[in-house]
C-alpha cells in the first residue's frame, strides 16, 4: 500500500469518526424527506517547414550520418572520428558547478551545490554517471546527422570557467566544421551567476532548415535516501500550448513515444529537481518546442527523452535550460506555468489545495527566515498557532457536541411516545431543534477545519525542495519519515490522551466509543508511521496543544451532569 493511499484512508476513517461521534444518536428524519490534458500522441514529431523544391543536401560524407530517424542513447553511436582530442571544460558559479566534454559539446556533470546528496558524497549530481546530456542531431529530410561524438573545438580554448556571485554572464561557445567544408555547427552557452537558467543559441550552416534534436539524457540521477519513493517520481512532463500539462512516469514507457508541438516546456524530473527544455525569448521568433521524442531503455525507472526545435531560415536557433530545484517562485519567475510540472494534490483536488499550500509555504519559509527558526521548531510553532487559531471554532463544536450528548433522553423518550405517530414525532422533533439547539451537524463541522491544513502539509513535505534534509534533534530529514519512529508514537498516545480525556467526563460510557480509543491510536500509529516526520510532528504538536482545551470542556461537561438530566417544559 503506498504512501498517498495509506493517508487517504487516515483522512477518510479521522473524519468518518467525527461524523459518526455527532451523529451517533441521530433524529428521526421529518415526514417527506428523504435521506483536459492530451495525451502524448504516437505521431511523427514536428517537422521545420520543408525546403523549396531543391533537393536536400547530401550529407552522406559526413560523419555519424544516418538514413533513419534519431535513436535513443542506446543505439550503437557511431566510432568517434580521428580530430582533436577531448577535451573538458569545468564552469562553476555560486549554485552549480558543470563539466562539458569537447566531443559532442555534451554536458557530463551538473552538480548543485547548495544540496547535499543522500546517495553519494557531495553535492546533489543531476546527470547520472556514465552518461550525457544536450548532445546534438540534425534531422534533413531522410538524413539523420548525428553530433554527439564529433570533436568539437573550444572556441576560447578556456578549460575553467569561474562565475562570482553577482558577477555578468559567462558563456561557453563550441564549434564543428566539416573536413571538407560546407557544413558548420556552432552553440553557445551562457550562464547565470544568480540562478541555474543555461542560454543556449547557436548557428547551422550548409544544410537548409534542419530539424535540431536536443537530448535531455535519460532521466535525472537518484539523490534521495528513499530510492523506491525517488523511483516513483521519476517522469517526463509536456507543457503544450493547447492541450495544457501532462505527466508521465518513465517506468511506463514501453515503447517509442511522440509528442506533437507545440510545446510551451518539456521537462525530466525526479522528486525534487528538474531538467526542463524551453524555448528561447529573445525575439528570434522560436517561440515553441516542436516536439518530445521518448524511448525505452533497458535500465528501470529510465527513459531517453529529447527535445525538438525548429531552426530559423538563416540557421539560427536558441532555446532555454533549467536544471535546479523545484523551487516554486524560481519556477514560476520562468512563466509557462513551469511550478506546474510537480504539482501539489491529485488533480482533482489541485484548485482546492493549491491556496491552502501557497498560504502555508508563506508562513513557513517565513519564521524560518525572520525568526532564523530550524524547520523543526517552525512546525512547533505553527502546530500551536493553528489550534490557538482554531480555539473558538473547536470550543463551539465541543459545547455543540455537549447539548446534543445532553439532549439525547429527551430525544429517545419523543421517539418512543410518538412512535406511531410519524407527524408529531416531527412536530416534537423540530420544537426540540428550537428549544435546545439541538443540531447534530453543529459539533461536527467545526472540527473538520483543521483537515485542509494537515492534508496540505502531506503534500507539502512531499514536494516540497525547502523542507528536503533540514534536520530536527535526532531526525536527519523532516520530508523523510522518523528512523525510529518516536514522532508516530508520540501522535498515537496523544490521541488516546484527547479520547481519554473526552470519555472520563461522561457518565454513561459508550462502548463504541471506548473501542475507538483503544483501535483508533494503534490505526494512527500503523499509518503515520512511514510519512514524513515532519508532518508527525506537526500533529503530534496539534493533538497535544488541544489537551488543555479538552480539559476545560471536560470539567464543564462534568458541571452540566452534576445539574441533572434535561428536562422538557411542556408536550
Amino acid at each position: 500500500m503506498n504512501t498517498e493511499v495509506r493517508f487517504l484512508l487516515a483522512i477518510g476513517l479521522m473524519i468518518a469518526v467525527i461524523v459518526v461521534t455527532n451523529l451517533l444518536f441521530p433524529p428521526i428524519t421529518p415526514v417527506g424527506v428523504e435521506e483536459g490534458v492530451a495525451p502524448a500522441v504516437d505521431t511523427p514529431a514536428a517537422r521545420a517547414p520543408e525546403p523549396g523544391p531543391a533537393a536536400p543536401p547530401d550529407l552522406s560524407d559526413l560523419p555519424g550520418t544516418t538514413g533513419v530517424e534519431p535513436e535513443p542513447d542506446t543505439a550503437t553511436p557511431p566510432a568517434p572520428p580521428v580530430g582533436e582530442p577531448e577535451r573538458f571544460v569545468e564552469v562553476e558559479g555560486p549554485l552549480f558547478a558543470y563539466r562539458f566534454s569537447s566531443r559532442g559539446a555534451r554536458l557530463l556533470s551538473a552538480e548543485l551545490l547548495s544540496f547535499r546528496s543522500f546517495t553519494r558524497e557531495g553535492p546533489v549530481q543531476l546527470v547520472p554517471e556514465g552518461t550525457s546530456v544536450l548532445g546534438s542531431r540534425l534531422v534533413v529530410g531522410q538524413d539523420t546527422l548525428d553530433l554527439r561524438e564529433l570533436p568539437f573545438e573550444v572556441v576560447d580554448g578556456r578549460e575553467r570557467i569561474e562565475i562570482s556571485p553577482g558577477g555578468p554572464n559567462e558563456t561557453l561557445t563550441f564549434r564543428y566544421a566539416a573536413p571538407s567544408g560546407g557544413f558548420a555547427f556552432e552553440i553557445t552557452y551562457a550562464f547565470h551567476a544568480d540562478g541555474y537558467l543555461i542560454d543556449a543559441r547557436g548557428q547551422v550552416r550548409g544544410v537548409d532548415r534542419p530539424l535540431l534534436v536536443t537530448d535531455m539524457g535519460t532521466g535525472l540521477a537518484f539523490n534521495e535516501a528513499n530510492l523506491d519513493e525517488e523511483a516513483q517520481s521519476m517522469a517526463y512532463v509536456v507543457n503544450h500550448l493547447d492541450g495544457g500539462i501532462n505527466s508521465n512516469q518513465l517506468s511506463d514507457v514501453e515503447s517509442r513515444q511522440v509528442v506533437d508541438g507545440p510545446l510551451l516546456w518539456s521537462a525530466l524530473k525526479s522528486k525534487y529537481f528538474v531538467l526542463a527544455l524551453m524555448p528561447a525569448t529573445n525575439g528570434t521568433g522560436q517561440d515553441y518546442l516542436g516536439g518530445l521524442l521518448v524511448d525505452p531503455v533497458p535500465e528501470p525507472h529510465r527513459a531517453h527523452l529529447a527535445g525538438t526545435h525548429t531552426v530559423g531560415s538563416g540557421g539560427e536557433f536558441d532555446f532555454r535550460v533549467f536544471m535546479g530545484p523545484q523551487e516554486y517562485a524560481r519556477l514560476t519567475a520562468l512563466g509557462s506555468d513551469l511550478e506546474e510540472v510537480n504539482p501539489y494534490g491529485w488533480r482533482f483536488f489541485r484548485p482546492v489545495i493549491r491556496p491552502f499550500v501557497s498560504i502555508i509555504m508563506t508562513v513557513l519559509v517565513f519564521l524560518h527566515e525572520t525568526f532564523d527558526l530550524a524547520y523543526g521548531w517552525v512546525l512547533v510553532v505553527f502546530g500551536v498557532f493553528m489550534r490557538i487559531l482554531l480555539w473558538p471554532l473547536n470550543q463551539k463544536a465541543m459545547r455543540a457536541q455537549m447539548r446534543n450528548m445532553a439532549v439525547q433522553p429527551l430525544l429517545k423518550e419523543i421517539q418512543t411516545k410518538y412512535k406511531d405517530n410519524p407527524e408529531k414525532l416531527q412536530k416534537e422533533m423540530m420544537r426540540l431543534y428550537k428549544e435546545y439547539g439541538f443540531n447534530p451537524v453543529a459539533g461536527c463541522l467545526p472540527m473538520l477545519l483543521p483537515w485542509p491544513v494537515l492534508i496540505s502539509l502531506f503534500f507539502v513535505f512531499q514536494n516540497t525542495i525547502e523542507l528536503r534534509g533540514a534536520e530536527f534533534f535526532w531526525i536527519p530529514d523532516l520530508s523523510s519519515p522518523d528512523p525510529i519512529y518516536l514522532l508516530p508514537a508520540v501522535l498515537g498516545i496523544s490521541m488516546f490522551l484527547l479520547q481519554f480525556i473526552s470519555l472520563r467526563s461522561m457518565e454513561e460510557s459508550n462502548p463504541q466509543m471506548k473501542m475507538m480509543m483503544w483501535i483508533m491510536p494503534v490505526f494512527m500509529v500503523f499509518i503515520f508511521f512511514n510519512l514524513a516526520a515532519g508532518l508527525n510532528l506537526y500533529y503530534a504538536v496539534s493533538n497535544l496543544a488541544t489537551i488543555p482545551q479538552q480539559v476545560i470542556i471536560a470539567g464543564e461537561r462534568k458541571k452540566a451532569q452534576a445539574k441533572g438530566p434535561v428536562k422538557r417544559t411542556g408536550g
